[in-house]
């Protein structure tokens, strides 16, 4: 890596110099997760009321909405860009934090221009239908969301890259298992936060009351993210990070382009089969993830306040299945049959959130995405270990990096894919029961799909004849 503008009177210095830097305590490492409690709550935030509100309340068809929800997504290059900037580029002084800081006002500012836009694409629907203007709105409205995106991408990479800056290896993984757990702790915490705040709404609650609601909501959280942003990474980086003295240090893998993750995701047959298998599972988790709220609203008549806290009861299953996976089953069975079990019951659950739709009843509904969340936490934990053990040493960070894009983008095209079904579901037969339980079912045929896949995964042929293909590869790519 070239250090370009990095000028100080620290670089080139000896690379032990790190290990006199003061090692990150445990206030400081539950004060970052902090920043990642935030982008669970506005996660829930945007696609658990905004998606119920644009399908439900709105009469916007779920494939539009869940096309533009997805926009968020279909961004995620653009992780490849700030990574590098932040590397190259300091902001405000700093490396990763200014980044940071910038992203998490664009979330801010983004998740407020957005609702007002969501408002005037619902006037003009209902005023004159699918008109010029009214695709008008919903271009400008999938524009905001891409900037959403990028304000996502802005703040969360440069914050995962300074994990990396403040931590030795040694203690890395306390880190990041603290900093997982309270992005899923911020999905529970703001979907119970969004509830109380959105209790007073009634199901048949007029448009003009809804939007006093959700206007106020989206002031209140988006000012509490930032708040926790400030907090979690006020003179961290200044006190704790490495980067300036790593930089002497040469690092293959540093620079991730797509064409180079693809080629590398390519270069063997074993790669292939396991980033296939990771985006059919990704599909298989996140199929149901716009249409969630709006089956609470449209099968179990709960209220927008009710239907966001539903994330809560998936979050806290997520959290056990995670516990579960790390602690118990994977020192029991190993990484791979713990992410096949994983799939195996994710599909299962799928049977469970349809029969709780024939029983309307809401409390049934909560035990299934209580179940379900467990079943993600087990196979979500499986296949990221399995992953680590199908990586080079030599470019784990480019590994990781294409598997996030590769996350991202197939998540995208699960919100497009659950928009789509949901809506040829309604086509067919008018109850609406059948008509979530074709999502629900094409999400349970994904992981049936994913463990025929990860039955293909062969670790010990990675090991023996892959590593040399990547090898070959990423030289040539270099060269």
């Amino acid at each position: 890596m070239t250090t370009g503008d990095l000028s100080s009177p620290e670089t080139g210095q000896d690379w032990n110099y790190s290990k006199a830097l003061p090692k990150l305590n445990l206030l400081t490492t539950i004060r970052l997760g902090l920043f990642q409690m935030g982008l669970g709550m506005m996660s829930v935030m945007v696609f658990g009321v905004l998606n119920r509100v644009l399908i439900k309340e709105l009469a916007v068809p779920s494939t539009i909405a869940t096309v533009i929800l997805a926009l968020t997504l279909f961004v995620a290059p653009a992780r490849i860009i700030f990574g590098q900037l932040s590397d190259t580029k300091p902001l405000f002084g700093y490396h990763r934090t200014g980044y940071i800081w910038l992203g998490a006002a664009g979330l801010a500012i983004n998740a407020i221009v957005a609702v007002q836009i969501m408002w005037q694409l619902g006037a003009s629907l209902k005023l004159a239908g699918w008109t010029l203007a009214t695709y008008g709105w919903a271009g400008l409205l999938g524009a905001v969301f891409a900037l959403y995106g990028l304000s996502v991408s802005m703040c969360s990479t440069p914050f995962a890259t300074l994990l990396v800056d403040i931590t030795d290896e040694e203690d890395r993984s306390r880190v990041v298992a603290v900093d997982w757990s309270m992005l899923i702790g911020g999905t529970i915490v703001g979907a119970i936060t969004i509830g109380v705040l959105l209790r007073s709404l009634e199901l048949n609650a007029t448009i003009a009351q809804v939007q006093v609601q959700i206007d106020r909501l989206f002031l209140i959280i988006p000012a509490i993210v930032l708040g926790l942003t400030l907090i979690a990474t006020w003179g961290v980086e200044r006190k704790y990070s490495r980067f300036i003295n790593r930089v002497t240090t040469p690092h293959q893998g540093s620079h991730l382009s797509l064409g180079r993750a693809l080629a590398i995701l390519t270069a063997s047959r074993q790669t292939q089969v396991f980033f296939t298998f990771l985006v059919v599972m990704t599909l298989g988790l996140f199929i149901q993830d716009p249409i969630l709220e709006t089956y609470g609203g449209e099968v179990f008549d709960l209220p927008v306040g009710k239907t966001a806290s539903l994330n809560a009861y998936w979050g806290g299953g997520t959290l056990l299945g995670l516990s579960a996976a790390g602690f118990w089953f994977i020192p029991k069975l190993g990484k791979q049959k713990t992410a096949r079990l994983g799939c195996m019951l994710v599909a299962a659950s799928m049977l469970l959130l349809i029969a709780s739709g024939f029983t309307h009843n809401p409390k049934f509904l909560q035990l299934a995405l209580l179940i379900f969340g467990m079943c993600s936490g087990l196979v979500t934990t499986g296949a990221i270990t399995l992953m680590l053990d199908l990586t080079v040493p030599e470019t784990a960070g480019t590994f990781i990096g294409a598997w996030g894009l590769s996350q991202a983008l197939a998540k995208g095209l699960a919100t497009v894919f659950g928009g789509i079904a949901l809506d040829l579901g309604k086509s067919i037969a008018p109850d609406v029961v059948f008509a979530y339980g074709l999502v629900f079912s094409l999400q349970a045929l994904a992981m049936i799909i994913a463990v025929k896949l990860l039955d293909r995964v062969n670790v010990r042929e990675f090991q023996t004849t892959a590593k040399d293909t990547i090898k070959a590869t990423i030289a040539a790519d270099l060269d």
